[in-house]
């Protein structure tokens, strides 16, 4: 087993504009639910209705990880400023 134990540690999770990134994608998939509805019969002749459903699934899980980030986000910062306020110093706003 120790061949596939890995020799280095794992980097660091990349942070970025997730709110904005989770939201983008989001509309992303409510647009290609609303652009392929009123085709749905030509999908329907194919046995292709999942294409659509699909689109739908992946806006309505969007909303979810919308609300998910924006906790996470928030309670980011809650924490940032509790250990700031902690340890004296000025919370930086970001």
């Amino acid at each position: 087993m120790a061949k596939w134990t890995p020799q280095h540690e794992a980097p660091e999770p990349l942070e970025g504009p997730v709110v904005g990134t989770i939201t983008g994608g989001t509309v992303i998939w409510f647009a290609l639910f609303l652009v392929q509805v009123p085709f749905y019969s030509w999908f329907a002749d194919r046995d292709l209705t999942w294409w659509v459903w699909t689109c739908l699934a992946g806006g309505g899980l969007g909303l979810i990880g919308i609300w998910y980030v924006r906790k996470r986000d928030a309670a980011i910062k809650r924490h940032a400023a509790a250990r700031a306020l902690a340890d004296g110093t000025t919370p930086s706003p970001s």
